[in-house]
């Protein structure tokens, strides 16, 4: 009982604090919290914010920066959010807060279901749209009670934002202002402050765009299965410090002792033909004649027994030069078989890192090698590192966020220390200097572009 008293304490201490981040939130910080940091007080594995109007659109994805309305995942999801607000709206439920299966849905989006998302999806209405929450299992009833709370929170932040009467009120006040200053200093002040604006218009500004980053090993060193087999034995731990020439894993070799004992007993058979023929041939001169075809057939098997030994002394990988050991969890190797050639783990030098970024194909800017490149790690964001562009990718690729973006490298500046491998951040990219006017306005025209399709 004391247990379930504290849980219920701390998520609503953790609904205050959120209530508090979102109502004084800016409007593209609000939809980063409200899919990000749910979870404080509701465990589900991953949300999405959705708004219908002005047009359906996904604001917000949790993990992800940025949200690229081109992505097959987001489509899906504009498609899955269409299809769900209109069943609510023909159903209406108390408090508009529902849960929804696969089955609830259309068949053509329902069988990408188990591709994009969990078992279960509770609809939570915000404004216009919804938040969508993803989780393994369904509501129980202290979640239930605590969903009304939070969406309330969430409507109130989202539609103070946008509401027609603040928007109003402020165009009523600039056509007030407009009228009383109808003298000639007014107009020579508005012709004064247009001027202003056009030149502030060409003022040379550096584009930029942020992307997510992560410091990778640079020039690493490759431990790769050296032949077809299974993994028997990982003998470092992951981000072990190794030295050269250590063991780092084994190949099962039951297979490959197997064939060779088989080999073996096949050469001592054909050494044994070998010789009667030899005391044979004495007397016949047709044996004689077969001998060569005989030592022919002990050189092979002789061949093959050498190859196998070869491959079993192979079974043991050791590390090439000092360093870390990059690699995943190693009970997920251990068992699996793997090809000859197929890489297992790196070795890394801790003090030769470089930052590898993904910098999102709807935000892409012309980059120039040499650029500068600045890194802010979420572990520590207040002290960013410097660095220097290295590499652009010619073709977007799909990240693991499903997102298609540009891979870009960069070096770190020489006087900065080498942060540890696997930290991840954001990478701030500078592009060339470009107008003003061009830096402020680049996106809504892209956007009205593919809006009006010109």
């Amino acid at each position: 009982m004391n247990r379930e008293r504290s849980a219920q304490v701390t998520r609503l201490a953790g609904l205050v604090q959120l209530e508090k981040r979102v109502r004084a939130a800016g409007l593209e910080e609000l939809g980063f919290i409200i899919v990000n940091e749910t979870v404080t007080i509701l465990p589900y594995r991953q949300s999405l914010f959705w708004q219908k109007w002005p047009r359906s659109k996904v604001i917000a994805v949790s993990g992800v920066a940025t949200a690229e309305p081109n992505a097959p995942y987001i489509i899906w999801a504009r498609q899955l959010c269409a299809h769900i607000e209109r069943l609510v709206s023909s159903a209406p439920h108390a408090g508009g807060i529902r849960q929804f299966i696969a089955a609830d849905l259309p068949q053509q989006v329902a069988r990408q279901w188990p591709e994009w998302f969990p078992a279960y999806l509770v609809w939570i209405p915000i404004g216009s749209g919804a938040l969508l929450l993803g989780r393994e299992k369904p509501l129980d009833e202290a979640e239930e009670s605590l969903l009304p709370y939070v969406a309330d929170a969430y409507d109130h932040a989202w539609r103070a934002r946008f509401s027609s009467g603040r928007l109003m009120s402020r165009t009523r006040r600039r056509k007030e202002r407009g009228d009383s200053g109808r003298g000639i200093g007014s107009r020579l002040l508005i012709v004064a402050a247009l001027l202003a604006v056009v030149a502030a218009g060409f003022y040379p500004v550096r584009q930029s765009v942020l992307a997510s980053a992560e410091v990778i090993p640079r020039q690493p060193s490759l431990a790769r299965a050296p032949l077809n087999g299974v993994i028997s034995q990982i003998m470092v731990r992951p981000n072990e410090h190794v030295s050269e020439g250590q063991l780092l894993f084994v190949l099962d070799p039951r297979d490959l002792r197997n064939q060779l004992e088989v080999s073996t007993r096949a050469r001592e058979a054909m050494e044994v033909e070998l010789r009667q023929a030899q005391q044979a041939s004495v007397m016949d001169p047709q044996v004689r004649a077969n001998l060569p075809v005989l030592r022919g057939k002990l050189e092979q098997q002789q061949a093959e027994v050498n190859y196998l030994t070869e491959q079993l002394n192979r079974i043991e990988v050791k590390a090439e030069r000092a360093g870390l050991a990059v690699f995943d969890d190693p009970n997920d190797w251990l068992g699996r078989p793997v090809v000859i050639g197929e890489r297992i783990m790196l070795i890394a030098d801790p003090a030769n890192v470089e930052i590898e970024a993904q910098m999102p194909a709807a935000d892409a800017i012309d980059l120039t090698i040499g650029s500068p490149v600045r890194l802010f790690l979420n572990i520590a964001p207040e002290r960013p590192l410097d660095g220097e562009l290295t590499f652009v990718s010619y073709q977007p690729r799909k990240g693991v966020d499903g997102v298609l973006g540009y891979r870009v490298k960069a070096a770190l500046a020489p006087d900065e220390a080498a942060p540890r491998v696997g930290l991840k951040g954001t990478a701030k990219l500078y592009g060339d200097e470009v107008p003003l006017a061009y830096f402020l306005f680049r996106r809504p025209i892209a956007a009205a572009r593919q809006w009006l399709g010109l």
